[in-house]
């Protein structure tokens, strides 16, 4: 398909109509058990975790939720996961690593929410919890960021050994209107924000933040769901099977070095 632009593709991305992660599941796994809850405070429905078989092989799946329309939007806080939706995530990766399952984490989200109460009950804190213990797993970690990958509230999912992106998809150390808003004081200016970002598949394969770029169809995701599922598990079986043959014990320090290379420069 003709390359969008990054404009037109964080539009795309945030059209209601762009597959989600619920549309993807039964599509890529077979007998998706979903678990609920931190055992601290609640259930957050805009992460969605579980246990499923992808082909014969036990994994572990997380997952932000977008909505397909607007009772559901309401639901999931805009996409916007709180603390304990990153904890419940924590709580099933730790879980998976017991029983020896790799971990597959789908990334797509505006960013974690700033409210007053996820700020009370420790959001930057569930986040860096993340970004520690996740590094030091022993068990294969793959990520995909299906469409907008926005600030620590998609890092806290993206800490993995290999790191894939669909083709349109988008990933940030901030939303391109954050961006706006502090540089230039005018969030207004979110479009251009967006060109200067370097934040496509594209881009992030260059910088070697991104291992894969995945292929989506003409007119996007939604053109074929079927195809771009089917090029997401084709990825996963190949990325899994290599991750699975190596030795548990050094996959910590390779998943350290691999985000130690990242922003470093030579001038």
């Amino acid at each position: 398909m003709a390359k969008l632009t990054v404009v037109q593709r964080l539009e795309l991305l945030r059209g209601m109509g762009r597959p989600t992660i619920r549309e993807y599941i039964p599509l890529l796994f077979k007998d998706f058990t979903e678990f609920h809850g931190d055992r601290y405070f609640s259930d957050d429905p805009a992460v969605l975790g579980g246990i499923a078989l992808l082909d014969e092989m036990p994994v572990t799946v997380l997952a932000h939720v977008r909505a397909r329309d607007i009772e559901e939007l309401k639901r999931i806080n805009f996409s916007m996961p709180h603390p304990e939706g990153y904890r419940k995530a924590l709580r099933l990766a730790k879980q998976a690593e017991k029983f020896r399952r790799p971990v597959i984490c789908f990334i797509d989200t505006p960013g974690a929410f700033c409210g007053v109460g996820a700020e009370e009950r420790g959001q930057g804190e569930a986040i860096a919890r993340n970004l520690q213990d996740f590094m030091m797993l022993k068990i294969p970690l793959v990520s995909i960021v299906l469409g907008e990958g926005g600030s620590g509230g998609a890092l806290a999912l993206g800490v993995c050994d290999k790191l894939a992106m669909l083709e349109n998809a988008l990933y940030s150390v901030i939303s391109p209107k954050g961006f706006a808003s502090i540089l230039w004081k005018d969030g207004s200016r979110e479009k251009e924000a967006a060109e200067l970002m370097k934040i496509t598949a594209e881009d992030l394969r260059f910088f070697g933040v991104c291992d894969k770029i995945i292929a989506e169809p003409e007119g996007g995701a939604a053109g074929n769901i079927g195809l771009t599922a089917a090029n997401i598990a084709a990825w996963l079986r190949n990325t899994l099977n290599r991750l699975s043959a190596e030795n548990p014990e050094y996959l910590p320090e390779k998943r350290y070095q691999k985000f130690r290379k990242i922003g470093v420069f030579s001038e």
